[in-house]
């Protein structure tokens, strides 16, 4: 399976967060990782598998980065679809090594074209940068305390 494929599919199991119990949505994933993807080997269905516990483990986390990042509006207010982009890239962003910055935007703005209203790929690519812009700030003042405590 491809990283786009994986991604799609992870965006597929994500979607689903918030129609079941916190109970169910495990149980949700992995009917889809056994019933419902075609052509997906046991290591793409354990990378997919991986990913979506990640994401539920920080699943506070990163919804406090999209609300911070979206000026008055909370998560409960942004459409399922568009949140679930937003969920995925800022997964990507902070907690996943192997997804550089611009591709994990870039491909939440291809999947919003896919799965999102018209004029979300704006608003998706404006708090994803902003994102980008605070994990960068905070790299670079944690680079400078670690420079400051070696001197």
């Amino acid at each position: 399976m491809t990283r786009k494929k994986i991604r799609e599919n992870l965006y597929i199991m994500l979607f689903r967060l918030d129609f079941y119990n916190k109970e169910d949505v495990k149980n949700q994933a992995e009917n889809y990782l056994e019933e419902e993807i075609e052509n997906a080997s046991e290591k793409d269905k354990e990378e997919l598998r991986n990913k979506f516990n990640i994401v539920l483990e920080h699943l506070e986390e990163i919804d406090a980065q999209i609300e911070a990042k979206s000026k008055g509006w909370t998560v409960n207010r942004i459409a399922k679809a568009e949140l679930t982009v937003l969920r995925l890239a800022v997964f990507e962003l902070l907690y996943s090594d192997d997804v550089p910055d611009g591709v994990a935007i870039n491909e939440a703005v291809e999947l919003s074209k896919l799965y999102c209203a018209d004029k979300a790929k704006g608003f998706i690519n404006g708090i994803l940068a902003s994102v980008v812009k605070s994990k960068e700030n905070k790299e670079n003042k944690e680079s400078q305390e670690n420079n400051s405590l070696e001197e």
